[in-house]
């Protein structure tokens, strides 16, 4: 099984490879936009492996994140049985 997250896109590099800083909730990695040649600014990609595989709009991005989040307070809630 893969896991592709949504983030993003904030920048872009200047670099041949097509790179790209991509926001994630807070988190900014770089990531490869060589798969998404029409992925631009402001847009919302999937990223697998450091590299973006498909672009997403921001309604997909935001139920994306809201699952997401989600499981990390299901996660939190079993860590802490209390």
């Amino acid at each position: 099984m893969c896991l592709a997250i949504p983030g993003q896109i904030i920048g872009l590099a200047d670099s041949i490879e097509r790179m790209g800083r991509i926001n994630f909730g807070g988190i900014v990695k770089e990531a490869s936009l060589a798969f998404t040649p029409e992925a631009e600014v402001g847009d919302y990609v999937i990223v697998h492996a450091g590299f973006a595989i498909s672009r997403l709009d921001e309604d997909e991005a935001q139920a994306a994140l809201a699952e997401f989040a989600v499981l990390q307070a299901l996660e939190a809630d079993e860590a802490d049985p209390a």
